[in-house]
């Protein structure tokens, strides 16, 4: 008779210290047991928690919790790639954003984190033919989140939308990976055509607060662009844009300006 191998679980440190950070902050503030209960410790690893969370801020009268939440599973059941890239972009967050001490943090509390994750799912319908879920999911994410990103759109992994209000993602666009972004920045087109018509977004970037990119235009990898400028003409890798129109103003200043977070312009730069 052959010998019965033993069940192994598989080992993930980074669903393990996220369990370990909400044990500890319901022992911080029992008050917040059942809520860290229900989002984290109720669920067996990372895929079960986000299609939980991201139901529970999706559901509507229309759309029950339910229906949403087994939408996103057979999401995540369907292509894997959607985890990763939600890794990627928890841990970008956390090694990005100075106010992300825990990566607990970005699931229960930061909606740029939680409106990119709803985005992936929005975007899988789109490229499955369910054109009208993936409506629905844009509509839900534009209504609580104040972001509105066509689920058309392309989107790289590791991306940090810091604070995350009021962004706007076209259709046609193309976002790289390794990409940080302040609320209010807008990936737009300058008219009516229906054609390819938004921003390409190379790997790397930094966009900052405010800031207004228009038409098919091509952000090379590793640039930056200055908190309120409106770029209207294709930037080269690793250069710095600023102003309305934004004109080129020196180097990025560093090899990864998404990651080093610096939007000083000048010699310190």
């Amino acid at each position: 008779m052959a010998e019965r191998k033993p069940n192994i679980t598989p080992v993930d440190p980074a669903w393990d210290q996220i369990c370990a950070e909400a044990r500890q902050a319901a022992l911080d503030e029992p008050l917040m047991g059942g809520f860290l209960h229900a989002c984290i410790l109720h669920h067996k690893n990372i895929e079960k928690a986000l299609s939980y969370r991201i139901a529970a801020k999706l559901a509507s009268n229309e759309m029950s919790m339910v229906v949403v939440r087994e939408m996103v599973e057979d999401a995540y059941a369907s292509d894997p790639s959607l985890v990763q890239a939600a890794r990627a972009d928890l841990v970008a967050i956390y090694e990005r954003d100075p106010a992300c001490h825990r990566l607990l943090q970005p699931i229960l509390y930061f909606k740029g984190y939680q409106a990119m994750q709803a985005y992936r799912v929005g975007h899988h319908l789109w490229t499955q033919g369910k054109r009208d879920l993936a409506y629905f999911v844009q509509m839900r994410v534009s209504e609580i989140f104040g972001v509105d990103i066509h689920p058309a759109a392309r989107i790289g992994k590791g991306i940090m939308i810091d604070h995350a209000h009021s962004i706007v993602i076209g259709e046609t666009a193309v976002v790289g990976d390794n990409v940080s972004m302040l609320h209010s920045v807008t990936l737009g087109g300058t008219g009516k055509e229906e054609e390819d018509r938004h921003p390409k977004i190379g790997n790397g970037v930094l966009i900052g607060a405010g800031a207004k990119v228009l038409g098919n235009i091509k952000v090379g990898d590793c640039s930056r662009i200055a908190a309120g400028s409106v770029v209207l003409e294709e930037v080269p890798p690793c250069k710095t844009v600023a102003g309305i129109p934004a004109r080129i103003v020196g180097e990025a200043g560093c090899d990864q300006p998404s990651i080093s977070m610096n939007h000083m312009l000048g010699p310190q730069a």
